[in-house]
C-alpha cells in the first residue's frame, strides 16, 4: 500500500457494520420486495456486501453520476452518466451509497427517483462527512460519520484508483 494511505476504518469494523445495515433494511422492507439502487462505481463494493446479507426478496439497479471527475472535491455540478433503467414508479426503492459529501449528488438523484412516483424512497449510506455537507440530507441507514478527509478503497477511488483496498483509508497530504 502506498505510504500516504492510511487505515481509517478497518475491514473487519466494516464488515459488521455492513451486516447490522442489512439486518435493519430486511426488517423494515420484509414485506415490500424492495428496489435497491446503486450509485456507480463508488458503491458497488458496498452494495454487493449489503445485498449478500439480505434474505427477503429484491432487486437491485444501477445508476451512474458524476460530480467529481478527477478531482478530490465536488465540481458541484452533477452530470447523469448512465439512466436507471428499472421502473421506479409504486417500488419502494432504497438508494444505496458509499459516500454523502456536499449531499448534491445525493439531493439530485433522491429528486430524480422522487419525480418518477416510487411507494418510498429511502437512503443508505456506508460512509458521511457530515462538515462538508451543502445541502440537508436525511440518511435512513448510516453506517459511519467520517472526518473530512479524503478517502479511498472499499470501491471509493482517486481517479479510478484504490477502490480494490479492502479498508476505508484516508490520504495523508505530503508535507512538501
Amino acid at each position: 500500500m502506498d505510504q500516504n494511505i492510511k487505515i481509517l476504518i478497518p475491514r473487519r469494523k466494516i464488515a459488521a457494520t455492513v451486516k447490522k445495515l442489512a439486518a435493519e433494511i430486511q426488517q423494515d422492507y420484509a414485506d415490500k420486495n424492495p428496489l435497491l439502487i446503486g450509485i456507480l462505481k463508488g458503491s458497488f463494493i458496498f452494495m454487493s456486501d449489503l445485498v449478500r446479507q439480505i434474505n427477503i426478496p429484491l432487486e437491485i439497479d444501477f445508476i451512474r453520476l458524476s460530480s467529481y471527475g478527477t478531482k478530490t472535491c465536488s465540481s458541484g455540478t452533477i452530470t447523469l452518466v448512465h439512466e436507471l433503467p428499472s421502473r421506479v414508479q409504486d417500488r419502494h426503492v432504497l438508494v444505496v451509497e458509499d459516500i454523502i459529501d456536499t449531499g448534491l449528488t445525493t439531493d439530485f438523484l433522491l429528486d430524480y427517483l422522487r419525480k418518477k412516483g416510487p411507494a418510498s424512497l429511502k437512503l443508505c449510506a456506508l460512509t458521511e462527512k457530515p462538515s462538508r455537507r451543502q445541502t440537508p440530507t436525511v440518511i435512513d441507514y448510516l453506517g459511519f460519520s467520517i472526518p473530512d478527509k479524503f478517502v479511498v478503497g472499499y470501491g471509493l477511488d482517486f481517479s479510478e484508483k484504490y477502490r480494490n483496498l479492502p479498508d476505508i483509508c484516508f490520504v495523508e497530504e505530503v508535507k512538501p
